[in-house]
């Protein structure tokens, strides 16, 4: 991966000088509507079929005989197979083109996702998740490359990238959705894969192919070694529902930090790393991956897991579930799409403090609801927590272009995403394991995985008002 400074800087200016790249450019721009549909499109088939399992996960368990224990893996197996392939799909992306990329992604998607509705037990099941992680990858991770390339101006990109995560929003919203539309859960994932090969057939048409190349070979040891890590970090954070002083637990997380050291020595040692490690030195830059990595540790670890602790605790079904559910990402979508309108007034890094604090707010709001068996007393905090995630999503991708060169957009966005899914599997395996390890029951135990997911945001909220941003 290119160095962030002005040599990167230069050469990521130099990459649209010469008259071809300019004609390139112009040609992308002769359908930047397409781009951005087809691309926002993508996103939010990729993020329905994130978030599907959400609303049949009790179902799912049921049908594969997985035992609690288990059921964080049939949750994190996409966000596993997202955070140790966004790196290695953004640079992909940026080196070979974001077009290819893209349509592989679209395709692959569709495949793993309809073999998802043929498994038979727990573990394949997780390894269509996880495949299909790894195709929702390189959609993300290529989509934001596209847009910029289509919308070369500060304005038209802050309006696209807007645009894009309200459609990140839109589909968090709609998943659950389509999955508790049906009687079968397999038939949900049929749908699904059906969406994914028809943005694939569309994109072969209308997108415009673009790259910003850098030389080498893909990081191979890189990603290895990194999701090797989130396999062992998962597994330690699933197992301490049994017991966090356990051996292996211990032994598991002793693994997670061998292996992240060793994944940073690959890192400044290779000449084409997955992540420059030195961008950790930019206030912009980290500010985005740690805005990412508390969206998925406290905001989607918390809501992966709370529509099962709704049917378990509350009796509701999995389509009044999902309905219950809109509020929260409905209003996301909605305040995502509105955002785009602070872009000029308020910094993207204060849009992320006040999501932060939004949802804190609106989690603490909804603690006692379970245990009193009033779904009722739930929706003042899903209003607010919606809010607060509709910031989040606004000012994320936003952050994550301007953090890194523009010749380099796949890649920024692909880093800030990674930090988002390794939150999110942290985040789900946690709160499944606080929710259904507590000796006063589910309602008792989503209280406390609440007011943990609500002290993480406020942390949030504080560290990205640190990071002040610098000339």
């Amino acid at each position: 991966m290119a160095r962030f400074n002005e040599r990167t800087l230069t050469e990521g200016e130099a990459s649209t000088a010469p008259a071809a790249p300019r004609a390139q450019t112009a040609q992308a721009s002769a359908h930047p509507r397409a781009t951005l549909a087809l691309t926002s499109a993508a996103t939010a088939v990729t993020l329905m079929t994130y978030t599907a399992p959400m609303v049949t996960l009790p179902d799912t368990a049921a049908a594969l005989h997985t035992p609690v224990s288990a059921q964080a893996w049939l949750l994190n197996g996409t966000p596993l197979g997202l955070a140790a392939l966004l790196l290695v799909a953004g640079s992909l992306a940026d080196d070979y083109g974001r077009r290819r990329i893209f349509l592989a992604g679209t395709l692959t998607l569709g495949i793993t996702t309809a073999l998802g509705a043929l498994a038979s037990s727990t573990w394949l099941f997780t390894l269509a998740r996880i495949a299909q992680g790894a195709a929702s990858a390189a959609i993300l991770a290529s989509s934001l490359g596209l847009i910029v390339h289509a919308f070369p101006t500060p304005r038209g990109r802050l309006q696209a990238t807007g645009v894009w995560g309200a459609f990140v929003s839109g589909g968090i919203a709609v998943g659950p959705l389509v999955a508790g539309a049906f009687s079968d859960w397999r038939a949900a994932y049929g749908v699904l894969g059906a969406a994914a090969l028809l943005v694939a057939a569309l994109g072969t048409r209308r997108l415009t192919e673009s790259r910003s190349p850098r030389g080498g070979r893909p990081d191979a040891v890189g990603a290895v070694t990194f999701g090797l890590a989130l396999v062992a970090l998962v597994a330690a954070l699933t197992l301490g529902r049994d017991g966090w002083l356990r051996p292996q637990v211990g032994l598991l997380l002793l693994a997670t930090v061998v292996l992240l050291a060793v994944f940073a020595l690959v890192e400044r040692r290779t000449a084409t790393p997955m992540i420059d490690l030195g961008l950790l030195r930019h206030s912009r830059f980290l500010a985005s991956s740690a805005g990412g990595l508390f969206t998925g540790l406290a905001v989607i670890g918390m809501f992966s897991f709370l529509p099962a602790l709704l049917q378990q605790t509350l009796g509701l079904s999995a389509m009044d579930t999902a309905w219950l559910f809109l509020l929260w990402s409905g209003l996301s979508f909605t305040v995502a799409l509105q955002a785009k309108r602070l872009a000029g007034r308020v910094p993207p890094r204060h849009q992320l403090a006040v999501g932060f604090a939004l949802h804190a707010a609106g989690v603490l709001t909804m603690l006692g609801a379970l245990d009193a068996h009033s779904w009722p007393r739930l929706l003042p905090g899903l209003l607010i927590a919606g809010t607060g995630s509709g910031l989040l999503n606004a000012a994320l991708p936003l952050l994550a272009v301007e953090s890194v060169p523009a010749a380099r957009a796949a890649m920024g966005s692909g880093a800030q995403q990674t930090f988002r899914y390794i939150g999110s599997c942290a985040g789900v395996a946690l709160t499944i394991a606080i929710a259904t390890s507590s000796g006063g029951g589910l309602a008792h135990g989503a209280d406390i995985a609440m007011t943990v997911s609500a002290g993480l945001a406020a942390v949030a909220a504080g560290a990205v008002l640190v990071l002040r941003e610098r000339g």
